[in-house]
């Protein structure tokens, strides 16, 4: 169940007594993709702890710090209440440990318990909520917002990456360019959000149909700039795979499984998590309304 700790106040908000805007700390290095999830926890308390010496132990001397607390404080420095955006947790379904959460941050960018050990959910939402801040520590950083030297560094590793993988390659380069065009601005975190609406299109064919009907990438990207990613898109998307099932049975529990072991992997390794997330509530949503079909 989706549950939420939002500046939009749908829940008993955090209490914090101080006022302003925190100071930015030096930030962290980026974490380290390394199997190893007892390396990723350990270099995640090394962030938050040098996060808490730096900014918090004046605002809350001598006192320990409430992680979920202070990533509350930190994306409702830059998100009012009134802006209604917060921070919300999701407990993953499970009745006994080990537990896990997922935190989905402003801008739609998503993180998760990294440790396969936290015997309560309690734990788990902590765990969630060091990774989240861990990587909202470092998108602070000025080094991590859109501006035009940001973009042309980008684009010209994603060309070298792309190795001159031919026209379909370019274009999505291209598409790249034009989609951090028009978050100009906006940091990395922030970006997301329109970033996994667009790894969500691709994956499920969609913008290979809205090509077929001769809809350019400006006009795709101006359409989908502001979108969210809702229950209408989700629902839209599980009907193309249950047509796809249809045509080939089986075809579903076999990509959910495939998508469950990349969230997994990248779950462990502290990664951001929002395409591998919505790609598995997609199919188990269509998966379940085929099996409530059948039944």
């Amino acid at each position: 169940a989706r549950s939420s700790v939002s500046t939009a106040g749908s829940t008993a908000p955090l209490t914090n007594p101080r006022r302003g805007r925190l100071p930015t700390p030096p930030p962290p290095p980026p974490p380290q993709e390394i199997p190893s999830s007892t390396a990723i926890e350990e270099a995640v308390e090394q962030a938050v702890s040098a996060y808490a010496r730096h900014t918090l132990q004046q605002q809350y001397p001598n006192q320990q710090l409430n992680v979920v607390e202070a990533l509350q404080d930190f994306w409702r420095d830059r998100y009012p209440p009134e802006s209604g955006v917060g921070v919300t947790y999701e407990s993953q379904a499970g009745y006994e440990p080990p537990y896990v959460c997922f935190v989905q941050l402003p801008g739609g960018a998503c993180f998760a318990t990294c440790s396969g050990s936290c015997a309560s959910k309690a734990e788990a939402r902590r765990s969630a909520a060091k990774v989240a801040l861990m990587n909202s520590i470092f998108n602070d950083h000025p080094a991590r917002r859109i501006t035009r030297e940001f973009i042309d560094r980008a684009v010209a590793e994603a060309s070298t990456s792309a190795g001159g993988g031919g026209g379909a390659m370019e274009a999505g380069v291209d598409a790249f360019r034009l989609m951090l065009e028009s978050n100009m601005g906006r940091t990395m975190l922030e970006f997301q959000e329109m970033m996994t609406v667009f790894q969500l299109l691709h994956w499920n064919g969609s913008l290979r149909a809205m090509r077929q009907r001769n809809c350019t990438r400006s006009e795709v990207i101006a359409h989908y700039r502001e979108r969210r990613l809702d229950d209408d898109m989700r629902s839209q998307m599980a009907l193309d795979w249950i047509a796809r099932e249809r045509d080939r049975p089986g075809l579903l529990r076999r990509e959910l499984t495939d998508s469950q072991e990349q969230l997994l992997n990248a779950r462990l390794q502290g990664k951001e998590l929002r395409f591998y997330k919505e790609k598995c509530d997609i199919l188990a949503l269509a998966l379940s309304q085929c099996d409530e079909c059948q039944a």
